[in-house]
């Protein structure tokens, strides 16, 4: 297939990339500036260099594609409730596109807004702002080939720059390692390039799916990654208050933990990589 990929320079976008090329395929990506258009022709792909508010470059660039994989989205917590706006903006486009073929398009979302458990069949709350699932749902019921992939919250690595490498920052400036409350609440987890088979698996069975659940670890209470973290610093393990985690208070005590055995099912997919605490266990997180 000749596959297009969003956020293709990214933390899951180039691993996506890299999982497609290694497997025969072959990739336009979106990249937005000079320094990633090269890092993006030396993985193999072919560029293109235009932004998300390019709309036009990214209808024209899906409609000459036989798949599309979208994982871009500005992590710019500060004006996030315009990046989700940009993000259903980019998804209309997209989909758009491929309206009338049989080609699919694979979204990008994560667990916020689900319930505790949640299978690939429960839906997010209503009043979560990222509006990237919802939009792909529309677009299926209008006919377009279109299904979500959700992410753990965690997708690590060594190179991390998510949410864990938040979590080691804040511990390292405040000088204690923290959870809320009893710290029960738990996270999902999946290894960087376990996520990106998720994407290629999808693809070459058709997208027969809605939802896809790229989860390995399913649940993982938030004081077992604190006590990692703690450990990895040589600082103490405590819980704190909401005001301890600032703007990350939200995603400290969320629940977001998922089965993924339905997306194992389908896919044949069995994650390979290390889990996420024997993965944070690892000095390179440190420094």
């Amino acid at each position: 297939m000749h596959v297009f990929v969003t956020g293709a320079t990214g933390w899951v976008g180039s691993a996506v990339v890299q999982e497609l090329i290694g497997a025969g395929h072959a990739v336009t990506g979106l990249a937005r500036s000079g320094d990633k258009a090269v890092a993006l022709a030396a993985a193999g792909a072919k560029v293109l260099r235009a932004t998300l508010e390019d709309l036009q470059a990214l209808r024209d660039a899906a409609a000459a594609a036989d798949a599309v994989i979208h994982t871009a989205f500005n992590h710019d917590f500060s004006r996030f409730m315009e990046n989700c706006e940009e993000d259903r903006r980019v998804i209309d486009a997209l989909a758009g596109a491929l309206q009338g073929s049989d080609r699919p398009l694979l979204v990008t979302s994560g667990l916020l807004g689900l319930p505790r458990g949640a299978t690939e069949s429960d839906l997010p709350s209503p009043a979560s702002p990222r509006k990237s699932e919802p939009t792909a749902r529309a677009w299926a019921e209008r006919g377009v080939r279109a299904a979500t992939v959700r992410l753990a919250p965690s997708v690590h690595a060594l190179g991390d720059h998510g949410f864990a490498p938040i979590l080691v920052r804040l511990a390292r400036e405040k000088g204690v390692s923290a959870f809320l409350g009893d710290g029960e609440n738990c996270w999902a987890g999946v290894w960087r390039q376990d996520a990106a088979r998720v994407y290629r698996l999808a693809l070459e069975q058709g997208v027969t799916e809605s939802v896809y659940h790229a989860v390995a670890d399913e649940r993982v209470p938030f004081k077992a990654i604190a006590e990692v973290i703690g450990r990895g610093l040589g600082l103490p393990v405590e819980s704190r208050e909401r005001e301890h985690f600032g703007w990350f208070a939200g995603m400290a005590g969320a629940n977001m933990s998922v089965s993924s055995a339905r997306t194992r099912e389908v896919l044949g997919w069995t994650p390979q990589g290390p889990g996420l605490l024997d993965d944070l266990d690892q000095a390179g997180y440190y420094s």
